[in-house]
């Protein structure tokens, strides 16, 4: 968690900003993260972050477009040096919230202000080793804003991160329909109304900028969790980008289904076409066959963005890809994101099944 003074610092700086630019990450996580701080102050405008692993450069260019006074970095583990910089040359004061390691060697700039749970909970040097990600930024979020009004959306952005928040007992006093009796947030996700949600942000987030945004102005509004279910105008196009990805998401999981059928200690699935949901796919596989490794992989043509689940992961994709040219890795202990050269994928399949065979 953090720590008293850590929140009180945050909501000075979201009390001094006046129109405030939020980049949060492509996902129901750093969505949610936006919505409940954004929500806090009624003030600022939100961009969903699209490049992988971290923030852009590139996107410095939306503090212009936007005349923003302040810069919050939610649910990014990694921002580009150059963006920094930018933000340091025009005096602009920079908020980074977020729960992934950071990675060893990356020095955080003395004028931004990061804020991160780990660091509360370990040493300096067992922070960059720390086997788990601390609590995600929703629930960072939520225990800023405190607005009880906004629990299920809290709610919503811990269970589609796949943590248990313990504020859900109270979620649940006011919003039982929504979810059911369990602690286990993976099986809230795949069996309640509250985990269809985060499905449905999530989907819907891998759409067209111009409908993202449109999909974030009306969830900046929205007062109750009727109101996102119940299809109307506003959130018309939320909707459809839901239908539209679920629709290839079931065929592609029924593919992999008869895959795990007939794979040993790993799950290897390789698809392509025009969508990446690799991230989505890994984590109901690893949930349905809790006792494999499992490895999706979405081809693009010329790159491979790989999505694993398992026992420390984290340490297989690192050796797997060692040595492999241009390819990235990282994440927590048991979830992990990367991408290898197409040509490179055999042989990071063929070192990764060695790896796992003298566990």
């Amino acid at each position: 968690m953090l720590t008293k003074k850590q929140i009180e610092e945050i909501r000075e700086h979201l009390d001094r900003a006046q129109n405030p630019v939020f980049f949060f990450d492509n996902d129901v996580d750093g969505l949610v993260s936006f919505l409940l701080l954004q929500r806090y102050i009624e003030r600022g405008k939100g961009v969903a972050v699209k490049s992988y692993p971290g923030l852009a450069k590139d996107y410095f260019r939306k503090v212009d477009e936007l005349n923003a006074d302040y810069i919050f970095i939610l649910d990014k583990p990694i921002v580009d040096k150059e963006f920094f910089d930018e933000a340091e040359k025009f005096n602009i004061p920079v908020v980074w919230i977020d729960h992934h390691n950071i990675e060893e060697g990356v020095t955080i700039p003395e004028f931004v202000n990061y804020y991160n749970p780990l660091p509360n909970k370990k040493s300096k040097k067992d922070f960059y080793k720390n086997q788990m990600a601390g609590e995600p930024t929703s629930y960072l979020a939520y225990s800023v804003s405190r607005k009880k009004e906004d629990i299920w959306l809290a709610v919503c952005g811990c269970i589609g991160d796949r943590y248990f928040p313990n504020f859900y007992e109270e979620f649940m006093e006011k919003y039982s329909e929504l979810g059911f009796e369990s602690e286990n947030p993976f099986d809230i996700f795949y069996k309640s109304k509250i985990g269809e949600m985060a499905n449905l942000f999530n989907f819907a987030l891998k759409d067209r900028i111009s409908n993202v945004v449109n999909m974030s102005k009306f969830l900046m509004k929205v007062k109750s969790p009727s109101e996102v279910f119940e299809e109307n105008k506003k959130n018309k196009s939320m909707h459809q980008r839901f239908e539209q990805i679920n629709a290839k998401y079931q065929k592609l999981l029924t593919r992999a289904n008869i895959v795990a059928e007939n794979s040993g200690k790993i799950l290897f699935f390789k698809f392509g076409g025009d969508l990446s949901i690799a991230s989505d796919l890994s984590n109901e596989l690893n949930y349905l066959y809790p006792d494999k490794i499992t490895v999706v992989a979405f081809d693009n043509g010329y790159k491979m963005n790989i999505s694993m689940r398992g026992e420390n992961v984290r340490d297989l994709i690192s050796k797997a890809m060692k040595n492999l040219e241009n390819s990235t890795g990282g994440g927590h202990r048991n979830a992990v994101g990367g991408t290898v050269r197409a040509e490179d994928f055999e042989k990071f399949k063929d070192k990764l099944e060695k790896l796992v065979i003298t566990k």
